[in-house]
């Protein structure tokens, strides 16, 4: 079962906020970093979440059309296959998708899902992304209802992003201030509209500070203690227990995070964390050392052949893969989800 179930990934959600761990959640652009991913995940025997954002999708459709449904569901379907020889277990998710591309994402691939449903079979993508932070809280709640009435028929998890993390991805961005903190009355705000699980689950993207990228230490406070206070001020205004708390929190923003941040993040009810920027790096960084060292045999200089050993894209290929899931291989370790798969 390395794709997992809906049934599963509930498992593997409950199993992290229990156990004070969460999933790395991978961001993937091609086949090549798919298996990046999962390798890393493999080699740590930890489940985790591989991921696709809008900029992926459409990357992922080709430059001809690129048009981010075929993009996903391509990947997708891909993954359902390759995914058998690697043993752990993996949900697929759509990461970032603002309101401008829903119509062109988000609601197309629930639809797919829908169908899949109907005929007795699982969803295709475990979980989708709402990022409505550019959005008044009235309006992005509005369509968090709409989308996850859909999402819970088609035995989906939305994510939902209800303040913005700052920075840039995919053309979503937001400032550095403090406006990157999520209140509590953000929170219950949340709550009042989407439930506590009863209209179906979703993952909360909470802000703490969060940044998309990496900058130099003392650009970003993050104040992960802050999902504490998310979660008390929500139990008590709704009779729940404080602990572990009545949300499941996502991590936005994680690369370059200390592992002190990461640490208190988990202890406040993070069970996903996003990292994409580091693992850019990483599949990027031995490909350009190949390409200096062998200068003179990736390119055909003053006339010279070159060396098709150095340019054949599986010679590169092969090192940027492995540097990948190494950095996916750290992250489970850091989020303390090496060893926790599921048998």
């Amino acid at each position: 079962m390395p794709i997992a179930t809906p049934e599963v990934y509930n498992e593997m959600l409950d199993r992290a906020k229990a156990g004070k761990f969460a999933y790395p959640a991978i961001n993937v652009t091609s086949s090549q970093t798919l298996h990046a991913a999962l390798r890393g995940f493999a080699e740590a025997e930890s489940d985790g979440i591989i991921q696709i954002s809008t900029g992926g999708a459409e990357f992922l459709g080709g430059q001809h059309s690129k048009d981010m449904v075929t993009g996903a569901v391509a990947l997708a379907e891909f993954a359902h296959i390759v995914a058998k020889k690697y043993d752990i277990t993996v949900a697929l998710h759509t990461d970032h998708c603002p309101k401008d591309k829903l119509d062109g994402y988000v609601r197309p691939l629930l639809a797919v899902s829908e169908e899949r449903v109907a005929r007795g079979e699982n969803p295709l993508f475990q979980s989708h992304m709402w990022d409505g932070s550019a959005e008044t809280l009235a309006d992005n709640l509005a369509i968090a209802q709409e989308l996850l009435a859909r999402a819970a028929a088609a035995k989906i998890i939305l994510e939902v992003e209800i303040t913005p993390t700052g920075g840039e991805e995919d053309g979503v961005s937001h400032e550095i201030n403090d406006s990157l903190y999520t209140t509590v009355d953000d929170a219950i705000r949340t709550a009042e509209a989407l439930g506590l699980g009863e209209k179906g689950r979703y993952l909360l993207a909470a802000s703490f500070g969060n940044v998309h990228g990496v900058y130099k230490p003392g650009n970003v406070v993050l104040r992960p203690e802050l999902l504490k206070e998310l979660n008390e001020g929500v139990a008590a205004k709704f009779g729940k227990a404080a602990s572990p708390g009545p949300f499941d929190f996502v991590f936005h923003g994680g690369s370059g995070s200390t592992e002190q941040e990461i640490a208190t993040a988990l202890e406040n009810g993070v069970v996903k964390m996003n990292i994409d920027t580091d693992t850019q790096y990483a599949f990027t960084r031995p490909v350009a050392d190949h390409m200096f060292k062998n200068y003179d045999g990736v390119l055909k200089v003053d006339g010279e052949v070159g060396s098709k050993k150095t340019y054949d894209p599986r010679t590169w290929g092969k090192l940027a893969e492995a540097s990948m899931a190494a950095r996916v291989l750290e992250a489970c370790a850091n989020l303390r989800s090496t060893g926790t798969k599921i048998k």
